[in-house]
């Protein structure tokens, strides 16, 4: 099982796509909360990388949404005056649309998931859960949701603060806590610790084995390499460094995955309480997340 927001996590899973046979030994949970309405549709960003990347239509070039896609209906809106921000292409908007009906069908979030999986024809990709929790983040201008922060705002002004709210009403979909205890391993993605995992291990945590789960540094010599990990870790006060992230997971993960350009701190994870695996964890390509998904399997076997 892979714990995955939609960039790194959403890489390292395409790559145990691929190492792991049969693909359907895999399962992803993907973050939700950062869950949206948009233009009449619900929209799952975090789901939908992770989705659009199995079945091999993510967009690589604006590193999000669906290769080719067109934006014939933001040109429109914004015709009609409706402000487009937050742009979804011609397809990507489609897959939302059937979402929604699915869901307005009646069907649960995880039902609608594995409906669509199954069309598409990939491993499981779930919801953390069926109920909606979500991020705000609380700035000197007030407190914003997680995608007008993230992408209406560009991530400005810094974060003071992340709160994730609907949690206390919330629960792991259903049968994750089944599908946790039969799992050989639980693989916490190299996504963002604060907006990616965290809202997932708010509600796996009491379920999650630490001498099964591995976690993989989304760090990289001081930087992240995509999005804005460093910036928020400093602006809520903490180190940007697999060190300052591997102690926020000592809880549930017994085996740390540290980029090779870290070497350095692999002792200062140890006496965390880790097993410390160093090897190149920048997946640039296919090859490269198909290589770090194998060493991950070897780590556990």
């Amino acid at each position: 099982m892979v714990l995955a927001g939609g960039t790194g996590g959403a890489l390292l899973a395409e790559g145990f796509a691929r190492a792991l046979q049969p693909p359907d030994e895999l399962t992803v949970v993907a973050n939700t909360a950062d869950d949206v309405e948009m233009y009449g549709v619900a929209v799952s960003p975090d789901y939908d990388a992770v989705v659009y990347r199995l079945a091999g239509l993510f967009d690589e070039e604006r590193r999000f949404g669906i290769a080719g896609d067109t934006f014939g209906a933001m040109a429109m809106f914004e015709r009609l005056g409706v402000e487009t921000w937050f742009r979804l292409g011609d397809r990507d908007l489609a897959f939302c649309l059937e979402r929604t009906r699915l869901l307005q069908s009646g069907l649960t979030a995880t039902a609608a998931a594995r409906e669509l999986d199954r069309r598409l024809g990939i491993a499981a990709v779930l919801p953390m859960s069926d109920e909606p929790v979500r991020t705000w983040v609380r700035t000197e201008r007030g407190e914003l949701g997680i995608q007008e922060w993230f992408v209406r705002d560009g991530q400005r002004p810094p974060a003071l603060e992340v709160q994730l709210r609907g949690l206390e009403s919330a629960r792991p979909a259903p049968g994750l806590a089944e599908i946790l205890a039969a799992a050989d391993l639980v693989v916490i993605g190299p996504s963002n610790p604060l907006i990616s995992v965290e809202p997932i291990l708010a509600l796996l945590r009491p379920l999650l084995d630490r001498r099964r789960t591995l976690a993989v540094s989304p760090i990289v010599a001081g930087q992240a390499l995509k999005g804005p990990t460093v910036e928020m870790l400093r602006s809520l006060g903490r180190e940007p460094t697999a060190t300052a992230v591997a102690a926020g997971y000592r809880d549930v993960a017994g085996r740390f995955v540290l980029d090779v350009r870290d070497a350095g701190e692999a002792a200062q994870i140890e006496k965390l309480g880790y097993s410390v695996t160093v090897t190149d964890t920048v997946m640039s390509g296919p090859g490269e997340r198909l290589r770090l998904a194998r060493s991950i399997v070897q780590i556990a076997s």
